[in-house]
């Protein structure tokens, strides 16, 4: 009983650190001029999610030129936007899923002559990680144990949700399946009805093509 007890807690311990170490997405990639790059990812519903983005300025400190500026949109797979900003060189969002599924932010760049290559920075967290600790412990007035004991509970509790998440889409797979199984089952009577009712009509055919030879 003590040995299962100790291997839960380190089972629990070790999902809630790849939780923390995977609830952010921090991205650095290139786009050519009259092109574009999504990234997407899923997220369950009611959970809060926040993105920064920049463009890298090849210019170092002088204002950032036209042709690197990009358009940006966060949607949802439901096709719900929740974020487009055109032309910029640097923005951020936040909000709260409403539904669960894929969520995609999509960068474009217009076409430009001679064509060039922007880089952008993208840090998109969601989760845990997408909350303000710092804030969090400044109001708080709490120690550093305490917080990441918040980190941790607060981990939990999405893993948690987690779970529940995924048994509801297995409860739903397995309706699918058993939909499916079902009209493959009647498709297949079907088909058999069919298959008799033609080999039906052949014999018949033949029966009475052999009747007028008189071969019968």
């Amino acid at each position: 009983m003590i040995a299962t007890r100790i291997r839960l807690f380190l089972l629990v311990i070790t999902t809630v650190l790849w939780v923390l170490s995977t609830v952010s997405d921090s991205l650095r990639f290139d786009i050519e001029s009259g092109h574009a790059k999504c990234i997407s990812e899923e997220i369950k519903s009611n959970s809060l999610t926040v993105g920064k983005y920049s463009v890298v300025n090849p210019n170092g400190d002088q204002p950032l030129p036209e042709s690197h500026k990009v358009t940006v949109k966060v949607t949802s797979s439901y096709g719900s936007s929740y974020h487009e900003a055109t032309k910029v060189g640097s923005g951020e969002f936040a909000f709260t899923t409403a539904e669960a599924g894929d969520y995609a932010a999509c960068f474009f760049a217009e076409d430009h002559t001679p064509a060039t290559t922007m880089t952008v920075e993208f840090d998109w967290r969601s989760g845990v990680a997408a909350k303000d600790w710092t804030s969090v412990a400044k109001k708080g007035s709490v120690e550093a144990m305490e917080l990441e004991l918040k980190k941790l509970y607060d981990s939990v509790i999405e893993i948690q949700d987690e779970m529940y998440y995924l048994r509801e889409r297995e409860e739903e797979m397995q309706e699918l399946n058993r939909t499916t199984n079902s009209r493959m089952g009647w498709l297949s009577v079907l088909s058999l009805l069919i298959c008799l009712s033609v080999a039906g009509m052949q014999v018949w055919h033949l029966k009475t093509f052999f009747e007028k030879k008189k071969l019968i």
